[in-house]
């Protein structure tokens, strides 16, 4: 019997918004110690294509597993959607049999049955999510009597990480994306923020979402998804360090990634760069 090594709970995305998740998961289980990387050099992950993800992924997760992670948790959609799927069956029982590697997209979906009545889910997303259809047959394979109407959004990214997404010019592109959505179908009563810098404009989306309609952001959601996994898998569970600690890693500069980051953890935070082989 080998003594249990006490690992750490990772957390990937392509830039900034996995933090939302990361701010979410620490409110609830304050208790474990959490490994955050930005692969901010390489951001956005949206626009390019399955290969391109897929490998660009690979290296982050490897990266994390490095950095003594036992558990990963892919923070980004468009990462969830496109490369998920692909390390879990092929990569993982090669390079890490024991560690485990989770995404956003499913434990996203599992909830809908719960909160549309209407039968039809709206998504807000970024052109890669949207296109990968992954919560379109996620939601269908639960839910197999849901519509899912998509709408991408691909202003919303570059304004929340310009520090624009307050200004009157990125409610014209809000309000007019969400239009959009609402325009394709009028029973629509849930709206998935599938991206996970879209808290940040949450407020500005309520503004032009007609009261009644559920939004839904992703935090609260992963948090309370990981708290079940973790008490479902005692097997990884016991490896998880509870020594409350939260690191930050970047593909990018280190004054670049803080500044930047503050805007999302909402304080101050001291990153290291990686570079990534």
């Amino acid at each position: 019997m080998h003594n249990k090594r006490q690992m750490k709970i990772g957390v990937f995305d392509s830039g900034y918004g996995g933090l939302t998740i990361l701010k979410a998961i620490c409110r609830l289980l304050p208790q474990y110690s959490y490994v955050y990387l930005g692969d901010n050099a390489r951001t956005p992950y949206g626009t390019r294509s399955y290969e391109v993800v897929y490998n660009y992924t690979l290296q982050c997760v490897r990266q994390l597993f490095e950095l003594d992670c036992r558990l990963v948790i892919i923070a980004c959609n468009t990462a969830s959607a496109k490369a998920l799927r692909t390390i879990q069956q092929n990569d993982l029982p090669r390079i890490a049999p024991e560690r485990r590697v989770l995404g956003v997209v499913r434990p996203t979906a599992e909830i809908i049955g719960e909160l549309t009545k209407s039968g039809t889910v709206g998504i807000l997303g970024t052109v890669g999510t949207i296109q990968s259809n992954s919560y379109d047959i996620e939601i269908k394979k639960l839910f197999p009597d849901v519509d899912v109407v998509s709408q991408a959004c691909p202003m919303w990214v570059p304004l929340i990480e310009n520090n624009e997404h307050k200004s009157e010019g990125a409610s014209y592109f809000i309000k007019k994306d969400i239009d959009k959505l609402l325009d394709k179908n009028s029973s629509i009563d849930t709206i998935i923020l599938g991206c996970t810098h879209y808290p940040l404009v949450e407020e500005q989306v309520r503004r032009f979402v007609p009261n009644g309609i559920n939004m839904v952001t992703q935090g609260k959601i992963i948090a309370d998804s990981l708290k079940d996994y973790l008490a479902r898998h005692p097997e990884q569970e016991q490896y998880c360090s509870k020594g409350g600690s939260v690191e930050f890693y970047t593909t990018e500069s280190e004054q670049k990634f803080s500044e930047y980051a503050s805007i999302f953890w909402q304080e101050p935070i001291e990153a290291k760069t990686v570079f990534l082989n």
